[in-house]
């Protein structure tokens, strides 16, 4: 049988050692010798013997994605076989974190990471009472994470003396040890007016990076809470 579809770039090659790599940019392939976790659903195929369990993720955490519509629903996968991630046709990164480093992201945008890593779901400082989008998940530890963005994400370094203003419903994460405050770019004559929509953003201010994605996040589904 001949086809295009059978190229070498969309084959599978054999698995060589744990952990995850792009299989292609939209989805991610993960060799499991143990456990890791992932986005609940996201699993599009597997081979070897693996278990898929849905993870609790403590009654705190629970409330606070319940209210807040955001969060991080996770699977734990165990065992040993290979296994492959993807999510709406996003596009897939693999960010690696080393002993003290720290990133927040928006649940919304975690496909997988290692059991190795850490995370707290937390409300953005300065941002609590503005909606969902602003409790975000802070990972922390020695691991891989596999983020997702729709579209090709924009990353824009954070300095000092040039802070940052990012729209809440674009923002995919940022540098953890930035500090967060709500900025209002319009008058309240202006919002009464009827606005521009774009009347509150996040600021950023400190040493490190924010990742925005190039659209305004659509209307939560349930399958994110």
């Amino acid at each position: 049988m001949q086809s295009e579809l059978f190229s070498s770039e969309n084959l599978v090659t054999p698995a060589t050692a744990p952990g995850m790599t792009l299989q292609n940019a939209k989805s991610v392939k993960y060799v499991v010798d143990g456990e890791c976790y992932a986005r609940q659903g996201s699993m599009v195929a597997f081979r070897g013997n693996l278990q898929f369990e849905k993870q609790g993720q403590g009654v705190g955490k629970f409330l606070k994605r319940a209210v807040t519509g955001e969060g991080l629903a996770l699977m734990a996968v165990r065992g040993q076989g290979e296994v492959w991630f993807a999510h709406e046709a996003q596009n897939c990164f693999i960010v690696d974190l080393a002993p003290g480093d720290s990133i927040t992201l928006n649940g919304r945008n975690i496909l997988c990471f290692d059991a190795t890593l850490s995370y707290e779901i937390k409300v953005v400082k300065g941002a609590g009472m503005t909606g969902g989008g602003l409790f975000n998940s802070v990972f922390t530890g020695h691991g891989q994470l596999g983020v997702m963005c729709e579209g090709n994400p924009i990353v824009i370094p954070v300095s000092p003396q040039l802070p940052v203003f990012v729209d809440t419903d674009a923002v995919v994460g940022w540098s953890a040890a930035l500090k967060t405050s709500l900025h209002r770019s319009q008058s309240v004559g202006s919002m009464i007016r009827g606005g521009s929509g774009e009347a509150v953003q996040l600021r950023l201010d400190g040493e490190g990076f924010v990742i925005v994605r190039p659209s305004e996040a659509k209307p939560t589904q349930s399958s994110n809470g």
